[in-house]
């Protein structure tokens, strides 16, 4: 048996490779894109579950910010479950996943297509029976993933997404990742919150994607809840969970999203809330690279830092208990 955490360390640290060798692919993008605008989707629906729920979050903002068009995330069950068959003419419908496996999603593209949307597959499986349900397929290039909490597809996506709905220049990416991982701010923060049972996420923006992947990263190798929040809606009510101590993980980078942080983070400090903000106490190196890519940058000292938390209280990040790579849903 391989030393605990070390396929998830090691698929951390591929990422900045991942993310060039996407951008280096001849992958056919740019022609999907131009098809899509000739289209002319009057919305934009997207599918996923988990991790890929969080990319299709991120999407989301891309279409609504960059294309101006209204977005939104389906509930599958609607198609599959409840034989819901909506008119989605002139409807671009986009399912993401890594392995383009489950059921629900695959049943919710065919019926898309069936009603008239146009099917686009997000996927690091070419041949998964997603690719092969829908009309055009993304392939985002992370290479084989094996640990079971997802890394490097969920940032191949965000990129893959990225390119597909703004298409601008990436170029700086690789390299902001590759020295971003290289923080060393990290064993601080592990060691501060080693023995905390309750963890708070908060953001804004395109970062919303950031705070609601964190919070999975955390739940599903240490075990503890951990609440996702838009900064907006965590003081429309959650704020009063929140009290002296609390951990808080706090999402605020450059841009619109970043600088709505201020008074929600005023309030978290007059409480006495432990907080930690990704871009101060967990730093990113950004030089370059565009407000809409930060969401590539945020995720990766959660990321790390959920593998040390899961380390550090005895358990093994590559093997969350009761899950699997592959999750069945109908």
């Amino acid at each position: 048996m391989s030393e605990r955490g070390a396929l998830m360390a090691a698929e951390i640290a591929e990422q900045p490779s991942v993310l060039a060798r996407q951008l280096s692919a001849d992958d056919g993008l740019a022609s999907l894109r131009e098809l899509i605008a000739r289209y002319d989707p009057r919305f934009v629906l997207f599918a996923a579950r988990g991790t890929s729920d969080h990319a299709a979050l991120y999407a989301k903002y891309l279409v609504e910010v960059q294309w101006q068009l209204p977005a939104g995330l389906v509930s599958p069950s609607t198609l599959t479950l409840y034989a819901a068959r909506p008119d989605l003419r002139q409807v671009l419908f986009v399912a993401v996943s890594q392995s383009g496996a489950s059921p629900d999603l695959v049943g919710s593209v065919e019926v898309a297509r069936a009603c008239g949307a146009l099917t686009v597959a997000v996927t690091n499986t070419p041949g998964s029976p997603l690719a092969e349900a829908a009309e055009h397929h993304v392939d985002i290039h992370a290479g084989p993933e094996r640990a079971v909490a997802a890394t490097k597809s969920y940032t191949a996506q965000l990129l893959a997404l990225y390119r597909l709905f703004n298409g601008g220049d990436a170029a700086a990416l690789p390299e902001a990742a590759a020295r971003t991982l290289d923080s060393a701010a990290l064993a601080a923060a592990a060691a501060r919150w080693r023995e905390e049972s309750t963890f708070v996420f908060t953001a804004r923006g395109y970062s919303h994607a950031t705070a609601r992947e964190g919070a999975l990263k955390f739940m599903e190798t240490s075990y503890v809840p951990a609440l996702a929040f838009s900064a907006a809606d965590l003081v429309h009510g959650p704020m009063a969970m929140v009290s002296a101590g609390t951990p808080v993980i706090a999402v605020q980078t450059a841009g619109a999203g970043g600088a709505s942080m201020v008074d929600v983070l005023e309030r978290l400090n007059s409480i006495g809330a432990d907080v930690l903000t990704v871009g101060a106490g967990l730093p990113l190196h950004t030089d370059g690279v565009d407000e809409a890519l930060l969401p590539i940058l945020e995720i990766l000292p959660l990321q790390q830092l959920a593998m040390q938390l899961a380390l550090d209280r005895g358990h093994d990040p590559d093997r969350p208990r009761g899950l699997s790579k592959v999750t069945q849903t109908w």
